[in-house]
């Protein structure tokens, strides 16, 4: 289906769960957030309906995200569930990596397509540093792990954070290149306020408004047609297709901002 500004939106990124078990300096406050209760959230039946209809409107491909997707329960079930949707060509998933060690060869059998991994730096301290609570050791079993699950093109999200780790970014390219590994260098954003790209940097995320084909469905029920705007339609299961049509009709044509949710609330 063509929005308004004849953009195909073929592309849905799903937050499974605000929850995430790291505590990124740029993401999530020191203390945590207040967490929604089980039926705040969507069930993974109703997911997989909302993704269903998406199907028939034209998306093909989804991304699962959070917070951290793989701290719910039986994620692979919903990857194996909506990897069979008729339509939905790619299922691929954004993660930490710190639960991944375990979780790598079932999700790989339930059909994930790809992966992507958060990591902003190997150096074990500034790890520590940015994700206040983790150890940069699990992230690196979770890649190895992934590798031997069979997922090739394993891009790693690298968010660059000036004076922080974004002089870093040769050690990021050469350990990605070791391990053939795809990186992705993406400009440290907020959604409330409006920030030019440090040009001096080429980053490959954000990509621009006008290249933008996804929506996005929240944890609770919301579609989001813009991430860096605060129009939502909650989902009405009762009539899904007009949900759908809803947000990719409201899309706007440039995102500036957006005060009504967090980071970990979307999935970037």
């Amino acid at each position: 289906m063509y929005d308004q500004y004849n953009r195909l939106i073929s592309y849905m990124r799903i937050s499974v769960t605000d929850r995430c078990n790291l505590r990124c300096i740029y993401c999530m406050p020191a203390d945590g957030i207040a967490l929604k209760t089980h039926s705040d959230i969507l069930s993974y039946e109703s997911i997989i309906e909302i993704v269903q209809h998406a199907a028939l409107l034209g998306i093909t491909k989804v991304r699962i995200t959070g917070g951290e997707p793989l701290v719910r329960k039986n994620i692979e079930y919903l990857v194996s569930e909506i990897k069979k949707t008729r339509g939905i060509l790619e299922v691929t998933m954004t993660t930490n990596g710190i639960l991944l060690e375990k979780k790598a060869t079932l999700l790989k059998k339930a059909g994930l397509d790809r992966v992507n991994i958060s990591l902003d730096t190997i150096r074990p301290e500034l790890y520590k540093q940015i994700t206040r609570t983790g150890q940069v050791e699990q992230v690196l079993l979770g890649i190895k792990s992934a590798k031997a699950a069979g997922f090739d093109n394993i891009k790693i999200n690298t968010v660059i954070l000036k004076g922080i780790n974004d002089h870093l970014i040769y050690e990021m390219r050469k350990f990605c290149s070791q391990h053939h590994l795809r990186l992705q260098r993406i400009n440290h954003y907020s959604l409330n306020r409006y920030q030019k790209p440090d040009k001096s940097i080429n980053l490959e995320r954000p990509l621009p408004c006008s290249s933008c084909n996804r929506i996005r469905l929240t944890a609770d029920g919301k579609l989001k047609p813009c991430l860096f705007s605060d129009i939502e339609i909650p989902v009405d299961l009762n009539n899904i297709e007009s949900s759908l049509r809803q947000a990719i009709e409201r899309k706007p044509e440039k995102g500036v901002k957006c005060i009504k949710r967090e980071i970990w609330q979307i999935g970037g």
